[in-house]
C-alpha cells in the first residue's frame, strides 16, 4: 500500500474552525483531497492555498440523513477526521438536562454518526482506511472535568466510541484512533483566558501533525490509541 496521502480523499469535519483550518492545510500540503462538511456556507480559508479542498454547506453532523448523503458523495474515501464539536464549562448546579444532552449530541452523537458513515464508505472501497476522532484531556481523565461535567462525559464517550470501533473495524483494515488535546492555542481561547500562560498550550500545528500521522497510510499498526496531546499543560 502506498504510504503517501497524495490524491487520497479525506473528510475533515470542523475544517473551517481554528484548528480545522490548520489541519486541512496540512493535509493539502501532503497532497490529499479534502472534503469539509459545514452547517452553513463559508468562505475558503486563505491558508488552504490552491490545494484541492471543497466546503460542502448544509450538513448538520447530528442529522443521519445529511451526513449519509455527504459521505456517499465522497469518492474512494480513505480517511475521516472528526474535529467538529463543542465546549461548555458550567458547574453541576448550573448544568441542566438540556445542557448535558446538547454536549452529548454535539460531541458524542456527531462523532458516532460520522464514524458510521465513514466506515460504510471505506468498506465499499475494500482498501481499508483511517478514522481519527478528537477526545480531550477530561475524556481520558474525567477528574480533570470538574466544573465541566457535561463536556467531560461527552468526550469520555468519544474515547469509548474510538476504542470500541477500533476493535470492531480492525478486520476491515480500518484503523480508528483519537487525539486528546489539552487547551489549544486558538484566538477564541486566548480571548476567553487572557491571563493564562499560553506557552503551555498546544499549538494547532502540532495537533495537525499528530492527526496527519494517524490518518496516513504509513500508519499501518496503530489502532485503538487515544493520543495525549497535553503540551506543557
Amino acid at each position: 500500500m502506498p504510504s503517501s496521502l497524495e490524491g487520497r480523499n479525506v473528510v475533515v469535519t470542523g475544517g473551517i474552525g481554528a484548528l480545522g483550518q490548520v489541519v486541512v492545510a496540512r493535509f493539502l500540503k501532503a497532497g490529499a483531497i479534502c472534503h469539509v462538511p459545514s452547517r452553513r456556507a463559508a468562505e475558503r480559508p486563505a491558508c488552504w492555498g490552491e490545494g484541492q479542498a471543497s466546503i460542502v454547506p448544509g450538513v448538520d453532523l447530528t442529522d443521519e440523513g445529511a451526513v449519509g448523503r455527504f459521505y456517499d458523495a465522497v469518492p474512494d474515501l480513505w480517511a475521516s477526521v472528526h474535529l467538529a464539536g463543542g465546549f461548555a464549562m458550567a458547574p453541576l448546579a448550573d448544568t441542566s438536562r438540556a445542557d448535558f444532552l446538547r454536549m452529548m449530541e454535539t460531541n458524542a452523537v456527531a462523532t458516532f454518526i460520522c464514524c458510521r458513515a465513514a466506515a460504510r464508505g471505506m468498506r465499499k472501497t475494500g482498501q481499508g482506511g483511517r478514522i481519527v476522532n478528537v477526545s480531550a484531556r477530561p475524556g481520558l481523565d474525567p477528574r480533570k472535568g470538574g466544573g465541566m461535567v457535561a463536556y467531560a462525559a461527552s468526550k469520555a464517550a468519544v474515547t469509548a466510541i474510538t476504542l470500541a470501533l477500533a476493535e470492531e473495524l480492525k478486520n476491515d483494515r480500518i484503523l480508528v484512533n483519537a487525539v486528546a488535546p489539552s487547551t489549544i492555542d486558538t484566538p477564541a481561547n486566548r480571548e476567553a483566558m487572557p491571563n493564562a500562560d499560553t506557552s503551555k498550550w498546544l499549538s494547532p500545528k502540532a495537533a495537525a501533525e499528530a492527526i496527519l500521522q494517524l490518518a496516513s497510510p504509513s500508519n499501518m499498526e496503530i489502532n485503538g490509541a487515544v493520543l495525549p496531546l497535553f503540551a506543557r499543560a
